[in-house]
């Protein structure tokens, strides 16, 4: 049955890439079809499932290993969730062909992978499946720019991927095995650090040395697709020149891949060492929170914008993740702050699909425009669209009641109690945020309206049902944050053990 759902969305691609007579929206028709199959099921599916495993170089020790978990469940559920918002953000405007959406649902069938295998060898695999159905969905539909942008996204992505891999190759030759599972047991055991000492010894490092320049390299990886600054490059170009439904994909649920990896796979497996990383990882979280906010602040681009946001926004996550790493025995505060990282991680993927939503609308009614500056009083004539598109705005500033400030609050709770001085700091990009995010407003909605927008038309029927959707589940996550918790709690508990043993 968990392979049934591993290949669910596989299937459909290859069923769609088979008809031929399948063409422009009849393709997009079949596609939202199947992802809202696919949503449905998974939702079924529950976080309740058995393991997966299947021999494969059992000389090795490796094994395709999969599990959905409760934490895992979580970043399913989102991917669902995202890829049918991407497929329905492209039925509108211009027609595409089944190959374009063959290629979504061949990203959501990788990117499943990645949130449910428990062995690096599936788990790599997938990490660099998304590569070429991103690639090629950037590269072959996006805009005029779009070679740079795909390259630069292929090689960055790429060349981070080699460093997880080279970090996880030292670790299989020091202890045999690169199960996620395993390896977390012999970090709490203190194993690590003495394996690679006795095998790559003769490099005159010392065993905590080493494993701490293998955190590092796996870090790296990680950190370029969250992204962190400085290697978040590839990024702004990006998100610009995608397709803006495809950019949902990459703000929504790719950038998720990187926080999942730090939570699923750094901390755990690196809890030895965790501690002597954590200044470089906190300080890197704050220029990236604050560097996002700046960057968001100075673009005149919509797009680039909101992408310089969502680093903006990833950054409390990494923020989080240092104060965890520090080695505090306060599991309050460490669970406040793994907490608002899960809940933050599925909330920013719901309103940024939301607000990258509403940029669609945006080029569809003025003929592809996407400038700050190219609009101005659409409330007058869009009053409907002004409204949602206003509480997805306001809930990425954090405004309580909503699902962006639940995941903030109890990130910033844990924070303040582990690294009150990192935290104090950030705060100001919180302030920040809402300087650029209330400036589109007031540009994009409020002021005289444009002459030649006086004759554009609110939101239809399939706009209001698609960003109504979406407005929904951010008003019930913020009021009911712990629906995801609930799910989430068991793995959290689980992780403070691997940090913050019970004495």
């Amino acid at each position: 049955m968990f392979f049934f759902l591993l290949f669910l969305p596989l299937i459909g691609a290859l069923l769609l890439a088979g008809q031929r007579h399948l063409v422009g929206k009849t393709a997009g028709r079949f596609a939202m079809v199947w992802t809202l199959l696919t949503l449905l099921i998974v939702g079924g599916f529950g976080a309740d499932s058995p393991e997966a495993v299947v021999p494969w170089l059992a000389e090795g020790g490796m094994n395709l290993h999969f599990r959905i978990d409760g934490l895992a469940f979580v970043f399913v559920v989102l991917t669902s969730l995202v890829t049918v918002f991407s497929v329905a953000a492209s039925l509108s405007g211009e027609s595409r062909d089944r190959s374009y959406f063959a290629l979504i649902l061949v990203l959501e069938f990788a990117l499943f992978g990645v949130f449910t295998a428990r062995h690096f060898i599936p788990w790599f695999l997938f990490w660099e499946m998304t590569l070429i159905p991103s690639y090629l969905l950037i590269r072959l539909w996006g805009g005029k720019d779009s070679h740079r942008a795909s390259l630069r996204f292929f090689i960055m992505t790429l060349g981070g991927s080699v460093f997880i891999l080279v970090g996880f190759l030292a670790l299989q030759l020091a202890v045999g095995t690169m199960d996620f599972d395993a390896l977390g047991t012999m970090a709490v055991a203190n194993q690590l650090a003495p394996s690679l000492h006795r095998v790559f010894g003769f490099t005159g490092a010392n065993g905590q040395s080493l494993l701490t320049g293998v955190a590092l390299f796996v870090f790296l990886g990680l950190a370029v697709k969250l992204p962190i600054v400085p290697f978040h490059a590839w990024l702004p170009a990006a998100y610009a020149e995608a397709p803006t439904p495809v950019t949902v994909l990459l703000t929504g649920v790719l950038s998720k891949m990187g926080l999942y990896g730090l939570i699923r796979v750094f901390l755990p497996v690196f809890s030895e060492v965790l501690p002597n990383l954590a200044p470089l990882l906190g300080w890197l979280a704050v220029v990236t929170v604050l560097l996002g906010a700046f960057a968001a602040i100075a673009q005149t681009d919509l797009k680039r914008m909101l992408a310089y946001s969502s680093v903006n926004h990833l950054g409390y996550c990494a923020l989080a993740v240092a104060a965890v790493a520090c080695g505090s025995t306060d599991r309050d505060a460490i669970s406040a702050a793994l907490s608002g990282c899960v809940l933050q991680g599925f909330n920013h993927g719901v309103i940024a699909s939301s607000l990258f939503l509403g940029i669609v609308v945006l080029e569809n009614r003025s003929g592809g425009l996407c400038g700050l500056n190219n609009f101005g009083g659409l409330r007058a004539r869009m009053p409907v669209f002004c409204g949602v598109f206003g509480i997805a705005t306001f809930a990425s500033i954090g405004l309580p009641g909503l699902s962006g400030f639940v995941g903030e609050f109890l990130m910033f709770s844990g924070v303040f109690a582990i690294r009150p001085i990192l935290a104090a700091v950030s705060v100001l990009g919180l302030l920040l945020t809402a300087v650029f995010l209330l400036r589109m407003i007031r540009l994009v909605f409020l002021g005289p309206l444009r002459s030649k927008f006086e004759t554009v038309r609110d939101l239809g029927f399939g706009e209001r049902l698609g960003l109504g959707a979406t407005v929904l589940l951010i008003g019930f996550l913020g009021v009911f944050p712990g629906v995801l918790l609930h799910f989430a709690n068991p793995e959290i508990v689980e992780l403070l053990d691997f940090l913050s043993p019970l004495p």
